[in-house]
């Protein structure tokens, strides 16, 4: 995501068959870590990621709370507005709490483009933060984060509905058994998906796509959190210094690279692109 690309590319071929060239993807790179930092580089900033995770659950959890026992079945508009609403509300709350911790994570892992060791503890970085960026460097790329996560969310929500509403309930026969092909006495009898599966399926197919529509807004969000910050990885040849979020937005549209790093496989190396190996 930062445009730090220590390995080459290589010729492959895609999945029709043409070869192309295409940068290394997560194996590769894990094998690179090993054989730099050892086995111990692949779990650089796992403490804060594990506090952030720990502590975003139970914030979620009890903002939640209050309503959980008056819900109801998922099925009329209103319902799922007034339900998208409340897990908004409390997925806010969790990342505004959390955001700390992702910052202090990204910029761990981010350390080993430059073999920096300025954030070598969680408290540690807590006091290196505060003492050079204040309390405002806790919450660096927290915005486009917080619109990321909430625009995903109703997109996911929103048309997992209008699936399950228009095209599942008025297009799908009733759960059941159905006889086979042919009609014949004793042939063999297929079971039905049941319309919750399906329902279930439609909402992970969209909260696919969502991720998909919202992944620049990541990308920009975890930029921001490292950018300037005094590590290599955050300051050029690797990250111009960006004045805001919205001018590393404009700055990536420019350039083509909003989808920058959202593949872990086969990554095809963008036309017009230059790397510089080391």
């Amino acid at each position: 995501q930062v445009g730090y690309e220590p390995l080459p590319p290589t010729l492959g071929r895609n999945i029709f068959g043409r070869q192309v060239y295409q940068l290394p993807g997560l194996f590769a790179y894990a094998k690179h870590i090993v054989k730099v930092d050892g086995r111990a580089g692949l779990f650089k900033g796992l403490t804060p990621r594990l506090c952030s995770s720990a502590i975003g659950t139970v914030v979620h959890g009890k903002v939640l709370q209050p309503g959980a026992s008056k819900k109801e079945p998922v099925s009329s508009l209103e319902q799922v507005l007034k339900e998208t609403s409340r897990e908004m509300v409390a997925r806010s709350a969790a990342t505004l709490i959390t955001h700390p911790f992702h910052v202090i994570t990204l910029r761990c892992m981010v350390q080993f483009i430059g073999r920096e060791t300025k954030y070598s503890g969680t408290l540690s970085a807590f006091t290196t933060i505060y003492r050079e960026e204040g309390i405002l460097g806790f919450f660096a790329g927290l915005i486009p984060r917080l619109l990321g996560d909430i625009l995903s969310l109703w997109l996911c929500n929103m048309l997992a509905y209008l699936i399950n509403t228009y095209a599942l309930e008025n297009g799908v026969p009733a759960s059941g058994w159905r006889r086979g092909r042919g009609g014949a006495e004793g042939a063999f009898l297929h079971p039905q998906v049941s319309m919750a599966e399906m329902k279930s399926y439609s909402q992970a197919v969209t909260g696919f796509f969502a991720s998909m529509l919202t992944y620049p807004f990541v990308l920009v969000s975890n930029l921001m959190a490292v950018n300037n910050c005094g590590l290599a990885g955050g300051l050029l040849p690797y990250a111009p210094t960006y004045s805001s979020w919205l001018d590393c937005w404009s700055q990536l549209h420019k350039e083509g690279n909003m989808s920058r790093g959202n593949s872990l496989f086969f990554r095809k190396v963008p036309a017009g692109k230059r790397y510089v190996w080391e």
